[in-house]
Formats: structure tokens, sequence, C-alpha cells
């Protein structure tokens, strides 16, 4: 299975020549397997050192002083040729050893071999990890499939997907048999998501009752690591993680504490839900009081709304028959939390990072990104009444905004009127953040010299 992050590890290398590389995310995303089918075309010698697997591991970097005693305690553990300039060093869980925090800027400096390191964010929190000194560490985050890489995995060709870059780019209809299956191969992305286990489960045997198991461990795994982390349930993460679904569900789709506790106070229980987010279980979406950029600014920290990292996962914690439900597309049930969890998953695999608006007079949008220098509004509609779009229409003639498009996302295909782009969900992972350009700036100070 492909991922765009073996294409991020293979720039890192090739351009990069004094640094080691990081790659977090929440546990079963797909870290290990990327990292060991990536590298072993860059490099000649791979050494894996796998901090939970490996006890005696951990005592590498106790007690010692230079990058020499490191290296040398690390070719006690491993019959793999350690070549300079040749071998990679791969460094696994490394949320088990803190010291590594120090030791790498040794081993970067000293400068024979090269390094990559991958841990999960649940059970622990990367903060001394996170502190390197700039220069010495990139760290990259990994999430679940996205469509486009479920698409690959389920052999859709090139050619398709030249033709839906060339179709959203000039706004123009897919082809209506490629747009029929498409929205069709959504809609079992929704059920099956995109932990590699779970689509690995399908691709073998099609039989979604064994992709639950798969979710149903997956979902067991995270309560355990969260219970690990929390004995005595002072953050309430157990209570907060399984509440994700339920309150999607809810008419405004916003996380409500009283939930929890009718006494709760976003004040006391905020850095639970951020824990949530940095252990890449849990994808916030902050309200923005208005839709001006940059949206930051006018960010409100205590009204959210919370999805899962995972559509699958999110699908798989609802009632019993819910997927074949999805696949018949019935009308009797609330398809709007999966897709927009599915949007919410998509604008974070690009990078986005996550807003609604909320207005007592203008109503509420889904989303609000800023795309391409600009704030784009984005409404994610589930059932037929797509062209219905009251808080968008509003917010789109309110002049002080200056919002000059809006995104209706469906299941209908491609067309635009007025300034609405009505484009299909399928393509969500098409908008793209621009690329930074290098920005030269030099004042003439030759009358000061």
């Amino acid at each position: 299975m492909y991922r765009t992050m073996e294409q991020q590890i293979r720039q890192f290398f090739e351009t990069v020549p004094r640094q080691a590389l990081m790659i977090t995310g929440a546990r079963q995303v797909g870290k290990t397997y990327t990292i060991r089918k990536t590298t072993k075309d860059l490099f000649a010698h791979v050494v894996e050192i796998n901090f939970i697997e490996n006890e005696a591991a951990s005592g590498i970097f106790e007690g010692v002083t230079t990058a020499a005693d490191i290296l040398l305690r690390l070719s006690a553990l491993t019959d793999v040729p350690m070549e300079p300039g040749k071998t990679l060093i791969f460094l696994d869980e490394v949320q088990e050893c803190k010291e590594l925090v120090t030791a790498i800027k040794f081993l970067v400096e000293e400068g024979s071999y090269r390094y990559i390191l991958s841990g999960s964010l649940l059970g622990v929190e990367l903060k001394d990890i996170r502190s390197v000194p700039v220069g010495f560490l990139t760290i990259l985050e990994m999430y679940p499939m996205n469509f486009f890489e479920f698409c690959r995995a389920n052999r859709v060709s090139d050619r398709v997907t030249e033709h839906l870059n060339a179709c959203f780019a000039q706004r123009t209809p897919v082809d209506p048999v490629i747009h029929e299956k498409l929205t069709e191969l959504f809609r079992l992305y929704l059920i099956i998501g995109g932990m590699p286990a779970a689509v690995d489960t399908y691709l073998k045997t099609s039989n979604l009752n064994q992709v639950a198991k798969i979710q149903n461990g997956i979902t067991n795994a995270y309560i355990r690591d969260i219970a690990k982390y929390d004995p005595e349930e002072k953050l309430y993460l157990k209570d907060i993680f399984e509440l994700i679904p339920g309150e999607l569900n809810g008419k405004n789709k916003r996380f409500v504490l009283k939930s929890l506790n009718e006494n709760f106070k976003f004040s006391r229980y905020g850095h639970s839900f951020i824990w949530l987010k940095e252990a890449g279980v849990a994808l916030p979406a902050y309200c923005a009081q208005e839709p001006v950029a940059p949206l930051l600014l006018s960010k409100s920290t205590n009204l959210f709304k919370l999805f899962l990292s995972d559509v699958g996962l999110l699908a798989s914690m609802y009632a019993d028959g819910l997927q074949l439900r999805i696949l018949k597309r019935e009308l009797d049930i609330n398809f709007g939390a999966v897709y927009e969890n599915a949007v919410a998953q998509e604008l974070k695999c690009q990078g986005f990072d996550l807003y609604y608006f909320q207005s007592k007079k203008q109503g509420e949008l889904d989303f609000l990104i800023e795309y391409q220098g600009r704030i784009l509004p984005i409404e994610v509609k589930s059932g037929k009444a797509y062209a219905r779009h009251r808080a968008l229409d509003q917010v789109l003639r309110t002049e002080s905004y200056g919002i000059g498009e809006a995104v209706v996302l469906s299941n209908e295909n491609i067309r635009v009127k007025d300034n609405v782009f009505y484009c299909p969900i399928y393509l969500t992972g098409l908008f793209q953040k621009r690329q930074e350009e290098e920005l030269l700036y030099r004042i003439d100070l030759s009358v000061l010299q």
C-alpha cells in the first residue's frame, strides 16, 4: 500500500544532509511499515532498534557522554553492518526512551550515519523530544490513509487520478461512470477508513465483519493506552474519547462538556482535549468568531467540534448495522457525522488547521480553512438538498468578510453556480496548501556602512 509519506521521507534524505527525521502519529497508522518499505532502497544497510521489543535497548543512552559510546553500544545490539555514509539507524517506539532527546544531537553532529525515529504519541507526552534544538531533528506527523491512498490500494488507475485532477482544476464534471464508481468507493471508505490493518483486511477478504473486528481491536488498544496514561481518570480521557461519536451525531455536532458532568469547566479539563489531539486520536475544529484571516486571531478555544482521526473507527463505534445502511444509502439515517469526519480527516492530512463558524444571525458553516491566501467556507451535504445553504449565502453576501468563493461538498458531480463550487466529496483531498515560497528581502544599508 503506497503512502504519500514515502515521498516525504525520500525527499528528506535526498535534500537534508545533517538532520535526523522523526515520524510521529497515533498508533497503527503505518509508521513502521512505511519507514521500512521506503528506506530499504535508500541505504545499503538499515539498523532497526525497537525500544519496546528490545528491553536492553533502553540502556544504550544511560551514563554515556559521547556519540562514540552510544554507537559502540548500538553495534552490540545488531549484526547489520554499520558503514559510515551507507547505514541508516532506525529507532522505533522512541517514546520509551526519553534519553534519546539529548543523544540525537550528539549522533547527528558526529555525522557517520543517518537517523530516522518513530514513535506513537499515545500514552506519553513527547514534549521533551519536541524541544530538540532546531537544526538537529525534523518532525513529520503521519495520519491514517486518506481517500486517494485508499483508491490506490484498491487499484484505481493513475489515468483516473489524472482525470480527477484535471476536472478539479478546470471545474468541469467528472466522467459520469467514474463519478458513480468513486462515490460508491467513498461510501466504502467511510466504513473501512484509513487504518492500514483494516484496509489490508478488506483487500484480502472483502469481509466487513472481519474489518470491524480489526477496528474494534484498534479502538480497544486506544482505550487501554488511555487508561494506562490516566489511571485515576483525572483527565476523563476515556469518557471524552467514547463520547465523540454521540456528540458528532448531535444537532450542532459541538462537543459539550456537560455531557461528561454538569459541573465541568473547560478551564480545568482543556488539557484533556489537547492530550487527545497531540496523541493523534482526535481532530478538534475550533469555532472562529469571524470568517476572516487570520482565523487564529478569532479562534475560540473552548468552543469546538471533536472528530476522530479515522472515519472508519468512527463508523465502527456506532450501532450495529450502520455499515450496511451506508452502503445501501438509506435515507432515514444521519450521514452528516461520518461525512464531516471524513472531510476533517482529509483537510488535516493536507495540513489545514480546522475551524468552523457559528453565528445566531447568519447560521453555521461546517468548515473554514485558509486556502491560497484567502478564507474558504466549506459546507458538507450528505443528502439531496445540497443546493440549500442559507448560512453560506449569508456569509457570501457580507461584504466586510471579502469572501469570493465557497465550496459545497456532496455526492453530486462538479458544477459551479454563481460563486459556489459544488464539488464531489471524494475530491476533498485535492484542496491542498500552497507550497511556501522563499521570502527574500534585502535592505540597501550602504549609506550606514
